[in-house]
């Protein structure tokens, strides 16, 4: 073998372009595969904290599809969806395209200091079957601002080419597909590799590489045929958000690669677009005008009515509803719903300010009760005298909030005003919809959506998708699973549910007792599932911890997508303890325990990462008592979730969202019922931990 030389003359080249003079700072790149490095090894680098990037590569027959997140500005993740097409060239019994779903986990051990390489320990595809594992420790180091150079040692896949030897053992076959190789990690062949990253222009990048990656089973089944270890090529980096790559791989392939960088940190489009706040109004001073300050006016009849509609007004402007309006000679308490702005201190802000304009001078504290499904979710109490004090000041939304008081909602006062047309109300739509089950495979369609609200906290809702352009499974065959088929029969639901009732439920929302928020939801839960949905939470306005209790009775629908039960026959009663906690910094914990639509038994546990803008991202993984072998490919639910809200895209005003669950793969073990409403998400927008974090938008 002659990979030691060809190591020492890429090191070589390295060496000699480090001379080179300064440009702008280089970016940190990302490879075939998605991650964080060269073309298709890694590099010691990690992005920045909280980078999301989607990639997907050409290399020959195979694509790539990669998710990527810095979950910490040290740890990062990935998920990736690959396909091998013709497969079955040499061996015609395999199927025609062979698919691999996998999870990636890198930390970076040091970070790049004067003297000291970025240092960085991976793990690629650690859930799989072994065949495409690998782990690696890769070492970067920056000369000036043009040049990067890696080196790094991998093992599995990637030391399957240059092996230097077993420094930490044999490597073992994988005893149980779908769940943490360990055994593997570290084991088995080691190969170096390494390469560089050459700054051209400001847009420019080159690369080239020493892989050990020998591509064993692409060469065995004649896909990719392998001359040399070197790979060569280009990368154009447009703006700030896109990258592409164009690259010579091993002599004989060529290999392409789209990147799309966005970080939930900042807005795509810059600031949001709308309607600009007005100033707070100033009240006259009480030595200079007494009378204005007489809370007479409490005993007019029409007043309350008067300042309703006034207000009013003035907040559909930012289209924010009043629930009610209470008041006092010296206070006002104003319940609203917040239908398009999507930052709580925003809405809170614009709602002060138009209480300056239009409450006597009298009123001195206003009170702000957000409500959300007819439930208060809390209580923020503002001094006029702060507003008007503090709204030119430096650093004034730090200021007020530290005079600002966050309670919990408690009830809606006995002398609250409300509007006689506000409830019932109608609401429907017909929306482009967008279904995605995996990296670039889902479904696209339309959505027709309708609710009505009897009053508040109770509301009729449904809905009804007809899809357009589908590339998921539809194949209408019911699979081979030996549990109940609570999910892995989704291809029939695609294929005969098309149109399909989507969801048809009665909710109930409500606030047994301070602290606590409950829900009720009966009909036609979710595309698969019909019954009865109850849960209680318990959520104090300042606690990071909350605690709930959900309890279902559910019956399988019928796969035409209507009212029916007979398909199936199957019910079950499902419930789950859930414990949530903030953690700060925006990551969320929750943990639930109980028993799933299966009728198995076990545990799920989630991580996300919330941004005050409204972006989501985490993973889940649940075990219970069914076994891998009952579970299937994948040995149990485990997955990665995403929100992007539509206004950090677009920069309108608008709560809406576009988001996606993707799983290596679905199985009926660890499944629990999709209820619309759970009260968690929905509460927690504002309470504490959940309004400072974007609590600089109050002034907006």
């Amino acid at each position: 073998m002659h990979s030691m030389p060809r190591l020492s003359a890429l090191l070589a080249l390295s060496t000699a372009l480090a001379g080179a003079p300064a440009v702008a700072e280089m970016n940190r790149s990302l490879n075939l595969n998605g991650a964080t490095g060269l073309i298709d090894m890694p590099s010691g680098d990690a992005q920045d904290d909280a980078r999301f990037t989607f990639s997907t590569a050409l290399v020959g027959s195979i694509t790539r599809t990669t998710l990527s997140f810095q979950i910490t500005e040290r740890l990062s993740g990935s998920f990736r969806f690959q396909t091998w097409r013709d497969w079955n060239t040499l061996f015609p019994t395999d199927s025609d395209k062979f698919e691999d779903r996998s999870f990636d986990l890198r930390y970076q051990i040091l970070k790049e200091g004067a003297y000291v390489p970025a240092l960085t320990i991976g793990l690629q595809d650690f859930t799989g079957n072994g065949t495409f594992a690998s782990e690696y420790v890769a070492a970067t180091k920056t000369f000036g601002d043009r040049l990067k150079v890696t080196a790094g040692l991998g093992w599995g896949r990637m030391g399957s080419f240059g092996g230097i030897g077993e420094p930490f053992g044999d490597r073992p076959e994988v005893s149980d597909p779908g769940t943490p190789n360990s055994d593997q990690w570290f084991r088995g062949e080691a190969a170096p590799f390494a390469g560089v990253e050459y700054k051209i222009t400001d847009q420019w990048t080159f690369k080239a590489e020493y892989s050990s990656d020998d591509y064993v089973q692409e060469q065995e089944r004649g896909l990719i045929e392998r001359d040399n270890p070197f790979n060569f090529g280009f990368e154009y980096q447009r703006g700030p958000n896109m990258r592409y790559g164009l690259y010579s791989l091993y002599g004989t392939e060529a290999a392409f690669v789209f990147h799309l960088i966005l970080d939930p940190k900042t807005r795509a489009a810059g600031g949001v677009m709308g309607a600009a706040p007005v100033a707070v109004k100033a009240r006259p001073a009480r030595a200079a005008d007494p009378d204005a300050y007489d809370g007479g006016w409490v005993t007019q009849a029409d007043a309350g009515p008067l300042l309703r509609k006034n207000l009013a007004k003035r907040l559909a402007v930012d289209g924010i509803v009043i629930e009610n309006l209470a008041y006092t000679a010296t206070t006002a308490q104003i319940r609203i719903r917040s239908n398009r702005i999507d930052a709580g201190p925003q809405a809170i802000g614009r709602t002060a300010r138009a209480l300056s304009h239009v409450m006597p001078a009298s009123v001195e504290t206003f009170e702000i009760v957000p409500v959300v499904n007819g439930m208060g979710a809390s209580k923020v109490t503002i001094r006029r005298s702060d507003l008007e004090q503090l709204e030119y000041a430096a650093d004034n939304a730090t200021l007020l909030r530290q005079r600002v008081l966050i309670t919990d909602a408690g009830p809606v006062p006995a002398n609250a005003v409300g509007d006689d047309g506000l409830y019932p109300k109608f609401r429907w739509g017909l929306r482009p919809a967008v279904k995605m089950s995996e990296p670039l495979k889902g479904d696209i369609g339309l959505r027709l959506s309708a609710s009505y609200d009897f009053r508040p906290g109770l509301v009729l809702s449904g809905a009804i998708y007809k899809s357009v352009f589908s590339n998921v499974d539809r194949s209408g065959e019911y699979s081979d699973s030996t549990l109940p088929h609570v999910r892995t029969d989704n291809s029939r639901y695609s294929k005969f549910a098309d149109p399909g009732l989507e969801q048809l439920t009665l909710a109930w929302y409500a606030r047994p007792a301070e602290d606590f928020y409950s829900r009720v939801t009966f009909g036609y839960l979710e595309r698969m599932h019909a019954g009865i949905s109850g849960e209680v939470l318990w959520k104090p306005v300042d606690s990071r911890l909350a605690l709930g209790v959900e309890v279902n009775y559910t019956k399988q629908r019928d796969t035409d997508g209507g009212l029916g039960f007979d398909e199936y026959d199957y019910d079950v009663t499902t419930g789950h303890v859930s414990a949530y906690y903030d953690f700060g910094n925006g990551f969320l914990g929750q943990l639930d325990v109980g028993k799933y639509l299966a009728g198995d038994v076990g545990a799920t546990l989630s991580v996300d990462r919330v941004f005050a803008n409204g972006w989501r991202v985490g993973a889940f993984a649940t075990v219970t008592d069914a076994t891998s072998a009952e579970f299937g490919k994948g040995a149990f639910d485990k997955g990665i979730r995403f929100s992007i809200p539509l206004t950090w895209a677009m920069g309108t005003e608008t709560r809406q969202s576009f988001g996606a669950t993707l799983r290596p793969y679905t199985g009926d073990g660890g499944a629990r019922v999709d209820v619309n409403g759970r009260l968690y998400e929905s509460i927690r927008e504002y309470h504490t931990q959940s309004l400072d974090p974007d609590w600089g938008r109050v002034w907006r």
